[in-house]
């Protein structure tokens, strides 16, 4: 190139006002590569139509931001380019992209200083609880007899689940898996300074589950509150719990996540009767020196997805049918699976490049089990190998809040010191959040 050249971002247009991200289906350019004005870089798959990607100049290809398979928001650039035609220096972004320009390095100063400060956080230990009655797709399906158990499994991923016994309740739950992670964390029950748990199915609108777990415990006098957050709870839990820390109101805090679905299932809607079990997690996040070192946390929310996954009636199970509201669970699958297809991919992306990590040291995935299918399809995206996601799906099926404490306690056995983990979660909201974690 010249010795006038410059570089920029290039960014992908809007199709419509509505238009917000778009997939990169295959690049046609390389870095280093050299292309020409008009020249094809890019095939784009966006939600009106798959289209390529054409070059607004001539120049050099100096990086690629985004690779192959990785759904983009308009507002982050896909390529950093050099070029010398002059009328690019003149060149405006879309209106979106220049904002978020602005907005991004005080978010990122942000979230530096608060790593900073809660460098000494860490998981002390996890703890886990399923109930004892396993319930097989065969015995769903006699509400339902058009569909087998090979075609629940081929969409799901899931061929049993643990489902409650009728004298449990959310908080029963909850005090056996709080229990075990306290056990070994090798602390006393004493030592917990506060709860923060995680739940959509309460054992009662008030008092909180988690103060209800707390007399169980034997702490009467420790700050205790639930959050809702749906299937990212517990990683919530755990951000509110470091939060805490950070501004010294505690120095160990139980981090909970407890669902109880089942009773809320209508026998007969297979988009919902298939996905959900019951479960709890619990973790103590701690000051101390010792554990598995938390090293960045991501919370987020976008409502544009508010009616995907829903249920109008609170509670743990269903009273008498008389209310004016549908107490069931709805899934909105189709639009629900795409969505968290891409955001399970963000996350993993967004989370490694955060913390640091270098990109030849691949983490293990600790991931939400929504759905195999969607766990497959956001490791073809995510660019980590589906052999380093840890899975439990088949057996327990969803266990919302309690799900990655779960099976992050299943998978305390194959890891070792100094393991990178990335735990992630998509939930109703629609909710989404990861944490990196060093074990």
């Amino acid at each position: 190139m010249a010795s006038d050249t410059f570089r920029l971002l290039l960014y992908l247009p809007a199709g419509g006002a509505s238009e917000t991200e778009a997939t990169i289906l295959e690049w046609h350019v390389a870095e280093g590569d050299e292309f020409q004005q008009g020249q094809p870089l890019a095939q784009i798959d966006s939600a009106k139509s798959v289209f390529e990607y054409e070059s607004p100049c001539a120049g050099k290809v100096i990086r690629i931001l985004h690779p192959a398979g990785a759904t983009v928001p308009l507002t982050e650039a896909i390529l950093e380019i050099e070029t010398a035609d002059a009328k690019m220096k003149d060149w405006i972004p879309p209106v979106a992209a220049a904002s978020q320009a602005e907005i991004r390095p005080q978010t990122a100063a942000a979230s530096a200083n608060s790593a900073e400060k809660a460098a000494g956080v860490s998981i002390l230990g996890v703890g886990g609880y399923l109930p004892e009655r396993v319930v097989t797709n065969g015995e769903l399906l006699k509400n339902i007899p058009e569909l087998s158990d090979d075609y629940v499994f081929q969409v799901t991923g899931i061929r049993e689940r643990r489902w409650a016994a009728p004298d449990e309740k959310p908080s029963t739950m909850a005090l056996a898996a709080s229990l075990e992670a306290i056990r070994k964390s090798k602390i006393a029950v004493k030592d917990i300074d506060a709860i923060v748990l995680a739940t959509t199915t309460p054992d009662a609108a008030m008092p909180s589950t988690a103060c209800i777990l707390a007399d169980r415990l034997g702490l009467p006098d420790v700050p205790a509150f639930d959050l809702n957050a749906a299937c990212s709870g517990w990683l919530y839990a755990v951000g509110m719990a470091r939060g805490m820390i950070v501004s010294g109101l505690a120095r160990n805090v139980l981090a909970v996540g407890v669902d109880m679905q089942s009773r809320l299932l209508e026998p007969s809607d297979r988009s919902a009767i298939f996905l959900f079990g019951d479960g709890a997690g619990a973790g103590v996040v701690s000051a101390a020196s010792t554990g598995h070192r938390i090293r960045q946390i991501i919370l987020g929310a976008n409502t544009q997805g508010l009616q995907l996954a829903r249920r109008e009636e609170p509670g743990y199970q269903v009273l008498d049918g008389r209310s004016n509201f549908d107490p069931w669970i709805r899934i909105d699958g189709q639009s629900l699976f795409r969505y968290a297809v891409d955001s399970f991919s963000r996350l993993i992306r967004d989370a490694i490049s955060l913390t640091g990590w270098p990109a030849g040291e691949l983490p293990w995935i600790v991931p939400h089990q929504a759905n195999g299918r969607i766990l497959k399809a956001a490791a073809k995206r995510s660019g980590v190998p589906f052999e380093r996601f840890f899975l439990n799906v088949e057996r327990v099926g969803n266990i919302s809040s309690a799900s990655i404490p779960v099976l992050l306690t299943e998978a305390e056995p194959h890891l070792k010191p100094n393991d990178k983990l990335v735990l992630c979660s998509v939930g109703a909201g629609l909710t989404t959040a990861a944490i990196t974690v060093e074990w």
